[in-house]
């Protein structure tokens, strides 16, 4: 939850909006504070809190910038309040899916809509085509192919939206351990060479959860010698382009956005 909050923050201030954050610790870059108007501080699991939060600022529309990882629930982080259990227990399963659009709609329930993440990040939207000087080579377009059907069904299933393949097998599917880990785990498995692709899902809802690609993606993939990044245009973000097409250019990986 780095980037990207600042970056919509920034947006959203540029188009004349008096920005308040809610603010999740310990996930939120502390650097945020400077980018808004207000700012609470709110700890993650506590519901009942960001809600109050949220309501002591009068807000009706709100943005959810970034993620919280599923690994914190799951892994003993987060102490949940009452609120936050009540919430929990309500949902039919625990899928992304499910959790946002519940999460959505407790919100709805308190008068707060939550708003397409893109009126304040367009300019942050993957652009169509090869964006760097290197392009896949024509074994790695098959291979862009044959990830993208795959990547299409895991999100369709709500499963992850990331897939690492080379030589059309695939290496890793992304799952609850988030794109770092996969690329690096299918990177591993597959030797250099690999293909990292990463969707949007069917009908994505562009309120949340929507792919974001940045330096941290170019890292995991040069540690393991990724080769090409896909990334679907115009449904997934891309943060601090030049920087990261600098990254791409020093590690010998191929960018690339496609538009379904």
């Amino acid at each position: 939850m780095g980037e990207l909050p600042i970056e919509i923050a920034r947006e959203a201030k540029s188009k004349g909006f008096t920005v308040a954050a809610v603010a999740l610790e310990p996930l939120a870059d502390k650097a945020l504070s400077s980018h808004v108007d207000e700012i609470k501080w709110v700890n993650v699991g506590k519901l009942g809190k960001l809600i109050d939060s949220l309501k002591s600022y009068g807000i009706k529309e709100a943005v959810m910038a970034g993620k919280v990882s599923k690994t914190l629930l799951y892994g003993g982080k987060i102490t949940p309040d009452l609120r936050a259990l009540k919430f929990l227990f309500s949902l039919k399963d625990r899928k992304d899916d499910s959790i946002l659009l519940a999460l959505a709609k407790e919100l709805e329930d308190e008068g707060i809509a939550l708003l397409d993440i893109t009126i304040f990040s367009e300019n942050l939207l993957m652009p169509e085509g090869v964006l760097t000087k290197n392009e896949p080579t024509s074994n790695e377009w098959k291979d862009i192919k044959f990830g993208w059907k795959i990547a299409k069904e895991i999100g369709r299933l709500d499963i992850g939206q990331t897939v690492v393949v080379k030589d059309q097998a695939v290496m890793a599917v992304e799952a609850i351990e988030g794109t770092d880990e996969a690329i690096r785990r299918g990177g591993t498995l597959s030797g250099k060479g690999s293909v990292v692709v990463k969707v949007s899902k069917p009908n994505q809802d562009m309120r949340f959860d929507v792919p974001t690609v940045g330096s941290k993606t170019l890292e995991s993939m040069a540690k393991v010698g990724a080769r090409v990044l896909c990334v679907e245009s115009g449904k997934s973000l891309l943060m601090d382009r030049e920087a990261v097409l600098l990254q791409a250019r020093e590690a010998g990986i191929s960018m690339v956005g496609i538009r379904e």
